[in-house]
C-alpha cells in the first residue's frame, strides 16, 4: 500500500509538470520561433514551467485526491476516463479561480477563450500522463476481483 501512495505521489509530481510544459508551450507559442537558445530564455521558458507546474497542481490536486480514491476502490483503468477528468478538474479550476472571462448574467454566454483551451490540453496532458504512470495499474493492489 506504502508504494502504490509513493507511485501516485510521484505521478502526480510529473504529471504537473508535463501540464506545466504544455501550459508554456502554449502560452509562448507564437514566440516558439524566436527562442534562439540563449540561456536567458531557456532559464525563462523553464521557470514559467515551474510556475504554470505549480499553479496546475494546486489546482488539481483536492479533486484528483477524490477521484483516486474513486479509481482505486473501483479499478477504473481507462485512458480516456483520465484524460476526460483531467481536462474537466482543470477547466472547474480555470473557472473558479478567478482568471476566467465572467460571463454576463443577462446572457446565456459560457466564456471560453485561448487560455480555457490551453487549460483544458493541460489537463488532458495530466490525465495523461497521470493514467501512463499510474492509473494503468488502479486497484491491482488489492488483488484479483471476487
Amino acid at each position: 500500500m506504502l508504494s502504490r501512495i509513493t507511485v501516485i505521489f510521484l505521478a502526480f509530481l510529473v504529471a504537473s509538470v508535463a501540464a506545466g510544459i504544455t501550459i508554456s508551450v502554449a502560452l509562448l507559442g507564437p514566440e516558439w520561433p524566436a527562442l534562439s537558445g540563449d540561456a536567458g530564455e531557456r532559464t525563462g521558458f523553464w521557470v514559467l514551467v515551474f510556475f504554470a507546474a505549480s499553479a496546475s497542481g494546486a489546482v488539481i490536486i483536492l479533486p484528483l485526491f477524490l477521484l483516486v480514491v474513486l479509481a482505486e476502490s473501483y479499478r477504473l483503468r481507462s485512458v480516456l476516463l483520465y484524460a476526460i477528468a483531467g481536462a474537466a478538474v482543470m477547466l472547474f479550476g480555470y473557472f473558479m479561480s478567478g482568471f476566467a472571462e465572467h460571463a454576463d448574467p443577462a446572457t446565456v454566454y459560457f466564456p471560453t477563450g485561448h487560455e480555457a483551451a490551453i487549460a483544458a490540453a493541460a489537463g488532458v496532458v495530466f490525465g495523461f500522463v497521470y493514467w501512463l504512470l499510474a492509473g494503468r495499474k488502479a486497484g491491482f493492489w488489492r488483488g484479483r476481483r471476487p
